[in-house]
């Protein structure tokens, strides 16, 4: 067993209120990021892992090459990690639950997928295409933690205990793993609630003495117990993210405030709960993880869920103030002074957070897919840009994405060799072509991973969390999950868009040269003679959020096709319900690699747009309402998101009367047929100093896309392109920046 890392030693005679506690405990984790940062960083989500030296878990690999694969290697891999995993324990935090690594990144790189089932063929089409295919990729689905609530570790033993029973041989292999997996947490828990007794013992001061015994009777009630307290449901959901995490790095945690209002009407109404207290646990909550958590919004019945939790909630991220990822779901009848006072946090902090979901878009577009209303309603905000009923669904949201913009180099290349007149129709045709077949070959891929998956990655933790899935006794691939709505993300719209837009302007209807004569150009890279000319002429047609531009034309028909080409997968794949998205993640660098020039004058190898967003200096004057109208416009309307990323300087409220029209604007893109809206609050000159050096500021929050990262965690090239967005609506700072 690993040494504790046990953070105490605070003199005898100090005092401690919940504001001083969370001042140290920010503090702390501002440390602690730059440590990591220091350390190599990551271009995504902040998940509270804690840089160490001492616990370094060597894989015990069932492949020779050195990779695990199927049921018993990652159980037996995940079970000898909790049993040598070190306490991690500060003694000024209400919870304990903090991890140091990620099993599944502790395989080889090149060895994830089980080599067993060659998908060799399909791949040929995803290095054509650039599809990033999903196959292989973890969770990205979300699991009901309610199950949790109800049974507690000792009631889902006993319920897979009791279903073992129910069924022949040919599911032992689910059970055996599952029932290990779980006495290994118990058996985790238990050796946490027992050593943190003994660092009270060793503690001299009063006040971290009394947390500690706390804590410790906390751990040693939810070791296999349901939680009955607030208190012991938030160190339940500590511990779930951690077990989560450590496993494949977990998934969302769902609808905040009513997974834990009962607890806190209850204690509040015992008067063993004071909302200072609710208010210091969920900051630490916030501090554990930055998952994925929705407030407000309708219940199945339409009826506000806007509670005094949902107030706390907001409270608890200001005073802890780092990187959350809390989302507000908008809708017609939502607490107008709740609504507003989320506004009244996202300019006083500038930290990215929270941001909004539009009920009616994501609603009505889900039940096209066939779903009632109330099932609508139950999809949560889970994570970057995607929603998922708790416990009901597998989706693959975020994990699957086309690269829309190597397509269309594919096409546009292969047009040139067939056409002796080439035109922007023209190349639609073939970009069509092209498009359904890097349509299909990724449905095809989502079916080879749902074939296959359960011999290649099991999700131990997340089965565990589904509505009869521990019944049906399968891993949620094979059939487990109630519905499988898969996500299908296409990237670069923006790049596509305005390429066909200069081409018909610029060759087409102007004819101010040939597309011989640009492909020359393209080919050099602009960088030929006339070339930064021709590229300036190109990048300044009607471009795609210009409002009502070619650009505009060809983002709604690029958007109308390829939501079209994938909701025909669901006639290639009975079943299997296939929904389209825009959003690009952290790939946007990667994506762009890939691609030389295109015809919007963008250079090769550089980063395609950002999401459903348009590429920089899309209109001079950079409107939001022309922007978010066309973002708008190209949703493809079937419960998933393409959101709009919107980059404001402080000064554009500094007053009530600016929050209350903040807060109307955000209420108006929501009823405009946008699905989910980000939001960054940055000073232009700060974010410039902090690029030049990034521990000047290391508490410094961004939302880069989907989720909120510390600025300083970013490589160069991520934070290069967060400056971009926001000194593309503050242009006077172009030039400081070069």
């Amino acid at each position: 067993m690993s040494e504790i890392k046990y953070i105490g030693c605070f003199p005898t005679e100090e005092k401690f209120d919940y504001d001083k506690r969370i001042k140290l405990l920010r503090e702390r984790k501002v440390r602690q990021t730059e440590e990591k940062a220091r350390n190599g960083g990551a271009n995504e989500d902040d998940y509270g892992l804690i840089v160490q030296n001492e616990f370094n878990y060597k894989l015990k690999p069932n492949h020779e090459n050195g990779s695990i694969y199927g049921y018993k290697a990652w159980t037996e891999n995940y079970c000898a990690i909790l049993d040598s995993h070190p306490l991690y324990c500060d003694a000024l935090d209400a919870f304990v639950g903090k991890g140091f690594l990620f099993l599944e990144r502790l395989r080889p790189v090149t060895c994830k997928w089980n080599p067993a089932y060659p998908f060799d063929e399909l791949k040929v089409l995803f290095d054509k295409y650039n599809i990033i295919s999903g196959i292989d990729n973890c969770h990205h689905f979300t699991p009901d933690l309610q199950i949790g609530f109800d049974l507690g570790w000792g009631g889902i033993l006993k319920k897979l205990k009791e279903c073992k029973t129910k069924h022949d041989d040919s599911h032992a292999e689910f059970y055996d793993s599952e029932i290990a997996v779980v006495e290994a947490i118990i058996r985790f828990l238990k050796r946490c609630s027992k050593e943190i007794y003994e660092l009270a013992e060793k503690e001299n001061n009063p006040d971290l003495k009394k947390n500690l015994l706390d804590m410790a009777k906390v751990n040693e009630n939810t070791a296999e117990n349901p939680p009955k307290t607030f208190r012991e449901a938030v160190q339940w959901m500590c511990w779930f993210s951690m077990l989560s995490r450590t496993y494949n790095r977990g998934s969302a945690g769902g609808q905040l405030d009513e997974m834990l209002r009962p607890y806190y009407e209850r204690d509040i109404a015992n008067g063993t709960l004071t909302d200072d207290e609710a208010v210091f646990y969920l900051a630490c909550l916030f501090l554990q993880d930055s998952r994925y958590f929705q407030l407000a919004g309708p219940d199945e019945n339409g009826k506000d869920m806007t509670s005094r939790i949902s107030y706390l909630c907001l409270e608890a991220a200001d005073k802890i103030n780092i990187a959350c990822n809390l989302t507000i779901r908008v809708h017609d009848n939502i607490d107008k002074e709740f609504f507003r006072k989320s506004v009244e946090y996202l300019f006083k902090n500038k930290q990215g957070w929270p941001r909004y979901s539009s009920d009616s878009a994501l609603a009505e577009g889900f039940m096209k897919c066939g779903y009632p209303l109330e099932l609508a309603r139950k999809r949560v905000a889970a994570g970057c840009h995607w929603m998922c009923i708790p416990g009901m669904e597998y989706t693959m949201n975020d994990t699957v994405k086309i690269n829309l913009a190597k397509v269309f180099e594919v096409a546009y290349y292969e047009m040139l060799e067939y056409e002796s007149e080439p035109s922007a129709e023209k190349l639609f045709e073939y970009y069509s072509k092209h498009m359904k077949t890097a349509v299909d070959a990724t449905g095809n891929g989502i079916m080879h991973h749902l074939k296959y998956q359960t011999k290649s990655q099991p999700e131990l933790i997340l089965n565990l969390f589904q509505h009869g899935l521990i019944e049906k006794g399968v891993n949620i691939t094979d059939g487990g999950a109630n519905y499988y709505n898969m996500c299908v993300d296409g990237s670069g719209i923006a790049v596509a868009a305005d390429s066909f837009a200069a081409l018909e302007q610029r060759i087409d209807n102007e004819k101010k040269l040939t597309y011989k004569e640009l492909t020359s150009h393209m080919q050099s890279n602009f960088e030929d003679k006339d070339g930064e000319y021709i590229r300036l002429l190109m990048q300044n047609s009607e471009r795609y959020c210009g409002g009502d531009s070619l650009g505009d034309k060809w983002a709604k028909k690029i958007s109308e096709l390829y939501t079209a080409l994938v909701r025909d997968l669901n006639n290639q794949h009975p079943g299997i319900n296939f929904i389209p998205g825009f959003f690009s993640w952290s790939n946007t660098i990667g994506l762009g690699k890939t691609v030389g020039a295109t015809p919007n004058g963008r250079k090769a190898h550089e980063a395609i747009n950002h999401g459903a967003n348009p590429n920089g200096g899309f209109r001079p004057d950079g409107a939001v309402s022309a922007m978010c109208n066309s973002i708008g416009m190209i949703q493809p309307g079937y419960g998933n998101c393409a959101p709009v990323q919107l980059e404001f300087d402080p000064g554009i409220v500094n007053d009530a009367e600016g929050i209350d029209k903040m807060t109307s604007m955000i209420k108006t893109i929501m009823d405009t047929g946008n699905t989910l809206l980000n939001i960054n609050i940055i000073d232009a000159k700060k974010i410039l100093e902090a690029h030049r050096d990034p521990f000047k500021y290391p508490d410094l929050v961004v939302r880069v896309t989907g989720f909120t990262a510390f600025f300083a965690m970013l490589s160069p090239e991520f934070r290069q392109l967060v400056v971009d967005r926001v000194t593309s609506v503050n242009p006077e700072m172009c030039i400081e920046q070069k």
